[in-house]
């Protein structure tokens, strides 16, 4: 790991706090674009409170939605494993600090520590590369959004349009129970769990880039389209704003197999990264530092 210039915990902490209490700019562009198309009067006025919940959030400093998640790491560059005790010191402070509602428990006992720690977390991915960096990305997953999750093992001959029915289908069986208009994460292809795993890393793709594949762009639009014509809008409650953007990720597959996962974020979709350096730390929550 490179020389860092503050504390690891610090950062931590100072991520959660950025990424509890504001929104990322490409998310607050897109209900801004969304109310502005918006005709339905329920589904306006659902997206008025939304906003003007993100703006006191922000003034306040205070999270923006009550269920703060389970906070899902993702650990880029340069580092070394012990790493991970700071990330957990990070963690347990930013929850007395901030402070963060104490979400994790035994699955079996449901006993909470009220650390949000415990056994397996935090959830931490690692990608070790070569740059002379260390960043540390922050996506805090609510239960409602997370609950939606879905993987399906489609058979090849289903084809895209197999692959298409079933993102509908889990966007829309979810109804308004990840508080949409949400943004939609869908991995192709992998196994099962690499599957999932690029359902949850596609919602860490700000709204304002391109996917470079032409294939998955058009598909992004095409879904986009169809799910905001559905009718289902923001909170269940019918309009025209039922997603702010999908966002697709692939891997190659065994021949025989065409694993789908969908995993849907919330209208609060949530996300910080922290890039550091031996000169000092950059915030950011989208693609450039």
């Amino acid at each position: 790991m490179i020389k860092l210039p503050e504390p690891v915990d610090d950062i931590v902490v100072n991520l959660l706090r950025l990424a509890n209490t504001k929104l990322p700019i490409d998310i607050g562009w897109a209900l801004e674009a969304a109310a502005g198309w918006e005709t339905n009067e329920i589904a306006y006025t659902q997206l008025g409170a939304i906003m003007d919940n993100v703006k006191k959030a922000e003034h306040i400093g205070r999270p923006m939605c009550q269920d703060t998640g389970i906070p899902v790491f993702y650990v880029r560059g340069r580092f070394d494993s012990g790493i991970a005790k700071l990330i957990e010191k990070g963690v347990e402070r930013a929850t007395r600090e901030i402070p963060l509602r104490p979400n994790t428990v035994d699955p079996i006992t449901r006993e909470n520590q009220g650390s949000n720690l415990g056994q397996g977390m935090p959830i931490i991915h690692y990608i070790p590369t070569d740059d002379d960096f260390t960043e540390i990305t922050v996506l805090p997953k609510g239960a409602g959004s997370e609950n939606m999750t879905r993987l399906g093992m489609l058979n090849p001959a289903d084809g895209i349009e197999g692959v298409r029915k079933f993102i509908m289908d889990a966007v829309l069986d979810a109804g308004g129970r990840p508080c949409p208009p949400s943004i939609v994460g869908v991995g192709i292809g992998g196994t099962s769990d690499v599957c999932v795993e690029m359902a949850k890393e596609a919602l860490l793709i700000p709204l304002d880039s391109e996917n470079p594949d032409p294939v998955l762009r058009k598909m992004e639009e095409d879904l986009f389209v169809a799910l905001n014509s559905s009718g289902l809008g923001p909170m269940g409650l019918g309009g025209s704003t039922t997603v702010l953007g999908v966002r697709i990720k692939k891997a190659c597959c065994h021949t025989a197999s065409l694993p789908v996962a969908v995993n849907i974020g919330c209208w609060a979709t949530r996300r910080a990264s922290a890039r550091i350096t031996d000169t000092g730390v950059k915030y950011a929550q989208g693609v450039e530092f």
